[in-house]
This record gives C-alpha cells, structure tokens and sequence, in this order.
C-alpha cells in the first residue's frame, strides 16, 4: 500500500495561490469568449409576422444562453434575397431561414401542396393539416437534401390585387402577374390565361409602380407592410391560396449544435413560432381595414358564385401536380377542412 504524499504546511499558501490564479484565468478566458454570432436572414419588414418572430427567437436564445450565441436578424433582403438565401444557408453563410413554402420546389415537390389554389378553406384548416402527422412529416421532406424543417409560420390567406377590377376569372385574362419561382403558381394563372412573371419579392413594389407587370398576389399583412395597396387600384378578396413559411436550418449546421444546446434552440423556436403565429392571426384584420381605411385601393368582395367560377377555372391544376406531390397528402389536406 502506497503511502500519501503530505504537502508541507510552508507550501500551502503558494499552492493555494496558484489554484486562485488559475481559477481567474479560467474566468477570464471565457468571460472574453465572444458568443457564437448566428444569423437569421428574411425577405420581409420587421413588423410583419415573420420580422417579429425571429427578433422573438432573438430575444429567447440571448436570454436563455447569455454570452454564448449572438442572434443577429436581417430582415427586408439585406443579407439575402428570397432567390439565394437557401443556398447561403447550405454554404454555412446564414444559419436560420424562413422562406415561403413555395421556395422549396427544387428541394423537394412534396410542399408544391401549399401552393394549390383553393386547396384549404380558411387558417384553421391549414394549420390543422400541418399538425397533423402528414403535415409534420413535410418537415423532414428536404433532409436527403441538407435541410431540417424545424416549425410552420403563418401569414395568411392571399388576395389577388391589380390595376383594374379582378371579378371573373376572364378578368385576369393577358395580365402580368407577379410570382414567387413556383411551377404551381405559373400553372395557376396560365389556367387564366394570364402571364405569370417570376421576380423576387424585394422587386415587387417597384415592377407594380412602373407598371411593369398589373398585379400580384399576397396576404393582407404583406399587401401593407410593402404599400402595395399604394400602387394598386384594386384588391380581391379571394383566399385563393395561403402564404405559409418554414423555419429551416441545415443539416451540417443543426447536427453540430451540442444536444443540450439544441433542446433550447428548439424550444425557443417553439415559442417564438407560437408569437409569430399569433400576431399573423392579429393582423389579418387589422391590416385589411388599414388598406381599407387609406382609400387608396377599392375591395372587390366576390359572391358565392364568382368564387365558385374562380375555383373551376383553378382546380384543374390539382391534377396537373397530383403524382408528384402526392394524391395521399391532398387528399389529407383537404380532410382538413372538414
């Protein structure tokens, strides 16, 4: 048996101080340890639904894990546009996205669904759909690709808008329409023989005001928070088709995360979903009576049977998308509405 060593009582003091001395450069080292810089970069005003929930996941990761990650948002295109920032995201240079469901077409044809027109009836039921597992499912469609949905975003239900009354589905006839780069939404308006024209979303004011294109369509919260109303005579109200988005990150970027940092980051985004989600439902209203009350743009309110004309001019592209995205998942889209 090995006996112990016995410090002399004459060198306790200097290997007390080494122990103190020590201890303080282990906190200074990591006092000075800069955080973590994260970047969560979007397309629209910080007072859209969007813009609040990712300052709200700001907020939470700063609070709940202070001096170790540094959430800076970009919003209104400033880091990159709605064309390029799921390519930034796989090359590492931002690490959170949330583009609109229709941005993901060349990663995966399986959320084409959201871009169907006249697939769901009102909010409720799109949320409905995307709780359910079927829903939840599309979350994990674009992981082969390096990309990890982590959680829906809502804005709302679209509206068409134009500078001339949009009543018929005649009416949409030889106009240029604004899109985001979806087959769908292309096909959508070539079924009104209309003339779709892919441009990014920071264009759009611009093309609308020099009246390089007559229309487009958006939510209520996106119509204001860009002043479309401002450069267009009117609005139908149609909810032909919703503008949800996904919180996406990447693979390489989510799997390096440490497991117990990556519990918080998944229950911040929770909540700050939850928050964006809320206030997307708040503004509905609120911003239609804004428009509404500005007179700058003249509400066109269809009856039941022009919608229903509406609805056979456009379901006939159900079918056109059906083998790809799925006759299973429209089909559990539209037991939603039920």
């Amino acid at each position: 048996m090995l006996a112990k060593k016995k410090v002399p009582t004459s060198q306790i003091p200097n290997l007390l101080k080494s122990l103190l001395v020590a201890s303080l450069l282990c906190i200074s080292h990591f006092a000075n340890a800069k955080p973590v810089e994260i970047k969560f970069s979007h397309v629209v005003a910080e007072n859209t639904p969007k813009g609040q929930m990712a300052l709200k996941f700001k907020q939470l990761i700063e609070d709940r894990l202070p001096g170790e990650y540094q959430v800076n948002v970009f919003p209104n295109s400033q880091l990159f546009g709605d064309n390029n920032e799921i390519s930034a995201l796989l090359l590492n240079d931002v690490q959170f996205v949330a583009p609109s469901l229709s941005k993901f077409e060349r990663y995966t044809k399986k959320l084409q669904l959201f871009d169907l027109p006249f697939l769901f009836k009102d909010m409720q039921a799109v949320d409905k759909f995307q709780q359910s597992p079927e829903g939840q499912k599309l979350l994990t469609s674009m992981k082969r690709k390096g990309i990890i949905g982590l959680g829906y975003l809502h804005n709302g239900m679209k509206q068409f808008s134009a500078n001339s009354p949009l009543v018929t589905p005649q009416d949409a006839s030889g106009k240029k329409f604004r899109i985001m780069a979806s087959d769908v939404l292309a096909a959508q308006f070539n079924a009104l023989d209309a003339i779709p024209v892919k441009k990014p979303f920071s264009e759009v004011f611009t093309l609308l005001q020099t009246r390089a294109i007559d229309g487009q369509e958006n939510t209520w919260s996106n119509i204001y928070s860009k002043k479309f109303y401002e450069v267009q005579n009117y609005i139908t109200e149609s909810n032909h088709g919703v503008l949800d988005y996904m919180v996406v990150t990447s693979k390489v970027f989510w799997n390096k995360l440490p497991q117990d940092k990556r519990a918080v980051f998944q229950q911040a985004l929770k909540e700050a979903l939850a928050h964006g989600n809320a206030i997307a439902k708040a503004k509905v209203e609120k911003d239609k009576q804004a428009i509404l009350t500005s007179k700058r743009s003249e509400l066109i309110e269809l009856t039941p049977s022009q919608r229903k004309a509406w609805v056979s001019a456009m379901k006939p592209v159900w079918h056109k998308f059906e083998a790809k995205i799925g006759k299973d998942m429209i089909e559990a889209a539209q037991a939603a509405n039920l």
